[in-house]
């Protein structure tokens, strides 16, 4: 590195070193104790007219000692915190049934409220969802009664409608032509129930776009399970009974690339859904 950047990696690891000492209440001399040197070579590193880094296993067994980044200490990173404590913060194993009323999807869709959320649903998107689609659907679920998800559906549709919403939904084309064909959960429903499913879900689409924008995507092209982006903070993976959450920006953007590429190779546009949903309610009634 040139003499301007060693000079303020010198100058980042001094302030920060000073910062996380004065934090956790940890004087030079007990840190230097601990981490085996002597204490003039840490006051030393400590002094403002030092121009020298530590050598590395000092570095490193102050990174370790203090529990941060070296990273950090070296002003390579804003995240002060050690690769194995975000690894332990940045995963969490939340157990939960597949409903919209699930408490902590609850949780994340209202602090996430204001931001843009990305969705790709197990089946069709909750908020559009009639009385008939939602009692065929978790009619075999006994925590949750069809009142529940009727009034949870209405509190999605009213949050959709809120200032400052922005909601983005991806689902495979085969998804939706399954439902409309009364395939496999959706056997049970008539061929009435179907297409006033497909009626509503046109109308609300029209209705909340652009806030609410739909893309249908080919599943012979393109693979995703279900999961949603909570803004910039946090996303959640739907496993079946489970939610793989992830809370770390990287993973956010990672994801959020997926969704983008969902997008990129839509075959139905959002402006196109409700056309393309009309065509198919000929289709199956014909």
């Amino acid at each position: 590195m040139d003499s301007k950047e060693r000079l303020f990696r010198v100058d980042s690891f001094r302030q920060r070193l000073i910062t996380v000492m004065s934090q956790k209440g940890i004087k030079s001399a007990g840190l230097a104790k601990a981490i085996g040197v002597d204490r003039s070579t840490l006051s030393q590193l400590l002094a403002h007219d030092n121009d020298r880094l530590p050598r590395v296993d000092t570095l490193m067994a102050i990174a370790s000692k203090l529990q941060i980044s070296v990273d950090w200490l070296l002003g390579l990173t804003s995240e002060s915190r050690s690769g194995a404590e975000i690894l332990s913060q940045s995963l969490q194993l939340t157990p939960s049934l597949p409903l919209p009323s699930d408490a902590s999807l609850r949780a994340w869709y209202k602090a996430a409220l204001g931001t843009k959320i990305r969705y790709v649903p197990a089946n069709l998107p909750d908020l559009v969802k009639t009385q008939a689609v939602l009692a065929c659907e978790y009619r075999d679920f006994e925590q949750v009664s069809l009142e529940q998800m009727i009034e949870t559906t209405k509190e999605r549709y009213q949050e959709a409608l809120q200032p400052g919403c922005d909601l983005e939904i991806c689902l495979s084309v085969q998804r939706m032509v399954s439902f409309a064909r009364g395939e496999g959960l959706w056997s049970q429903l008539s061929l009435t129930d179907r297409c006033q499913q497909l009626e509503h879900f046109a109308q609300v689409s029209d209705e909340l776009y652009p806030k609410m924008r739909v893309y249908l995507f080919n599943e012979s092209r393109n693979y995703a399970s279900p999961y949603t982006i909570f803004g910039a903070k946090r996303c959640a993976v739907y496993m079946g009974h489970m939610y793989f959450v992830f809370n770390t920006r990287d993973h956010v953007i990672t994801l959020t690339g997926h969704f983008d590429g969902l997008i990129r190779a839509a075959e139905v546009q959002a402006h196109q859904l409700k056309d393309w949903i009309d065509q198919l309610i000929i289709e199956i009634r014909h």
